[in-house]
């Protein structure tokens, strides 16, 4: 009996990160489903996150839910963000793993409050246009041919996807993405091309690669961070 009772509290310790909480700035964390890794401690993963960003853009993450959801498997995702929310997968490598999630569909929620402010110049826009063309050329000389009407389209599309991670291939698209922008994935359309630069300012302190290969959202961040920059806008 003794011996069953230590043992249930020893999984009680372990399943200790799954239960809901509120955090002080009234960030509400919930679990769908119980977080697989035993070694991440979700708290701490909450609080750097709420520490790294300024409040105004942490506050619009009202929620976060941790669990499956068939979202990821139909696209090919770990997390998305919804109304307030984000939804984060209970599959998680390391405590960078779920920050990096966690920042990058932020930037999402920082997009939808302060659209205006980051896209209303077109500056971003006409930086991403200008690599996607590089791009094109880039993979046209490695026979990779497709459309130039698809670098120009910068929403996501799925077939355009398609064929930059299947006929292209990971790899081959990485070595032609290296230098160009800072991941693969900051290619694939213009809101991703803005939140990967937004996730690197604020889990990399070094800006040096970040200011370089992505230019505009590097400066287009470091100014909306500044509530007092904001109100030049209005």
């Amino acid at each position: 009996m003794e011996q069953n009772f230590l043992v249930n509290k020893v999984k009680e310790a372990n399943q200790k990160s799954s239960i809901d909480f509120y955090t002080s700035n009234g960030l509400h964390v919930y679990f769908k489903d119980e977080l697989l890794n035993d070694d991440l401690n979700i708290e701490k993963v909450i609080s750097k996150f709420e520490s790294l960003l300024p409040k105004h853009f942490s506050s619009l993450i009202e929620m976060v839910i941790i669990g499956h959801f068939d979202e990821f498997e139909e696209r090919s995702i770990n997390a998305f963000y919804n109304s307030g929310t984000i939804y984060v997968s209970n599959i998680q490598e390391d405590f960078n793993d779920l920050l990096d999630d966690l920042i990058h569909e932020t930037a999402h929620a920082v997009e939808e409050q302060f659209g205006f402010e980051i896209y209303g110049d077109r500056k971003i826009h006409n930086e991403f246009l200008q690599k996607r063309n590089f791009l094109h050329d880039l993979l046209w000389n490695m026979d990779y041919r497709a459309p130039r009407a698809f670098f120009k389209d910068v929403e996501f599309d799925q077939e355009f996807d398609d064929f930059l991670f299947k006929k292209v291939g990971y790899e081959n698209f990485r070595k032609a993405t290296s230098g160009v922008f800072l991941t693969p994935y900051a290619a694939t359309s213009l809101r991703e091309y803005f939140a990967t630069a937004f996730t690197e300012y604020y889990m990399n302190s070094d800006h040096k690669f970040l200011s370089k290969v992505a230019k505009t959202p590097f400066e287009k961040i470091i100014s909306i961070s500044q509530p007092d920059e904001l109100d030049k806008y209005y």
